[in-house]
């Protein structure tokens, strides 16, 4: 008989997944609720809430599971996380993805940073935190980032069986993706033995922020703006893209570039910044200066569409998005 770690008042185990769209967080807990179900022999639910379906945009995957003699009669979202799954390290900058956690709870993140490193970013006073870059994983083994953390969140719950997981995934990709099935196992594989924890103890006279349900809304009848404002329009300068970059982004080349500009035909969001100036005869002609990352969320057309090779693919570094950032002039002058 399996047995639950901890569970809620209601008697629940329960796991929140904080991702973007197109990193697979549906998916994956789907398929964790099924290898639960189906290989632990538990009772489980998931489903997932999100805004526009499209990617980049934010997602949340919430499952639970129960003992097989106790009834799932709860399907709001899960606000009080035993385990929170971080798909994206960079929600953190604009999403509060560890509200609701218990001072046991465990974090999950997908990032290159230390434990301690993030504790310090996610201001997180005590838990246990574990680390994977399943980025870094999935490009490796040319698969996705959503079985990398499977495999760690198999490795951090003890009662799942890694091998009907295995059987899941070749379920899943073996009639429509045979090809794909064994990079999949290869890369749930690598996230069950490559993710790192570790326990950090809640300091003495430290108290746990208080529980603020998130569907909470901000702005309500006695805090909202005289005449319902709206302070941060989809074309502002306050809007930032970047938490929607899956772990790579263009890097550009000023040698290279032609100023053809057929990366600004090709780009949703804008990101590209030009500047009138002279050519060799004098003559006035639009010349490319480089990209605003705080617009660019990393959708990597502009690199499809050069000519010349002046825009690459990289896997995004910390800090290089702040360095390397052109304004937009309407930002300078702000």
């Amino acid at each position: 008989m399996v047995t639950l770690p901890k569970l809620n008042e209601l008697g629940f185990f329960e796991i929140r997944l904080e991702s973007i769209g197109g990193l697979g967080a549906n998916l994956a807990g789907k398929m964790l609720a099924e290898a639960g179900v189906v290989g632990s022999g538990l009772n489980g639910v998931s489903f997932s809430s999100y805004g526009s379906e499209k990617k980049g945009s934010p997602v949340k995957a919430h499952i639970r599971f129960c003992d097989h003699t106790t009834n799932i009669r709860d399907t709001t979202p899960v606000e009080r996380p035993h385990i929170v799954g971080i798909f994206h390290e960079s929600l953190s900058k604009t999403i509060n993805v560890i509200s609701g956690i218990y001072e046991d709870s465990l974090v999950l993140v997908n990032s290159a940073k230390t434990p301690e490193q993030l504790k310090q970013r996610m201001n997180l006073k005590g838990g246990t935190i574990a680390v994977l870059d399943a980025i870094a994983i999935a490009l490796e083994e040319k698969n996705r980032v959503n079985m990398a953390m499977l495999g760690a969140l198999f490795k951090l719950c003890p009662f799942l069986d890694p091998d009907q997981m295995k059987q899941v995934i070749r379920k899943s990709l073996e009639k429509k993706y045979p090809q794909a099935v064994q990079p999949a196992l290869n890369t749930f594989e690598r996230g069950y033995n490559e993710v790192k924890s570790q326990t950090f103890e809640l300091p003495e006279g430290e108290v746990m922020p208080g529980y603020v349900r998130q569907d909470t809304p901000l702005l309500g009848y006695a805090t909202q703006p005289m005449g319902g404002t709206i302070t941060n329009p989809g074309n502002s300068i306050l809007k930032d893209l970047s938490i929607s970059r899956a772990g790579m982004m263009p890097h550009f080349d000023l040698d290279k570039c032609i100023h053809c500009a057929a990366c600004d035909n090709v780009c949703p969001d804008f990101c590209f910044v030009w500047d009138e100036q002279e050519d060799r005869r004098g003559r006035p002609q639009m010349f490319l200066q480089g990209i605003d990352y705080q617009y660019c969320k990393g959708c990597l057309k502009c690199v499809q569409a050069c000519p010349t090779e002046a825009l690459a693919s990289a896997r995004e570094e910390e800090g290089y998005a702040d360095q390397h950032r052109v304004p937009h002039r309407f930002d300078l002058a702000l």
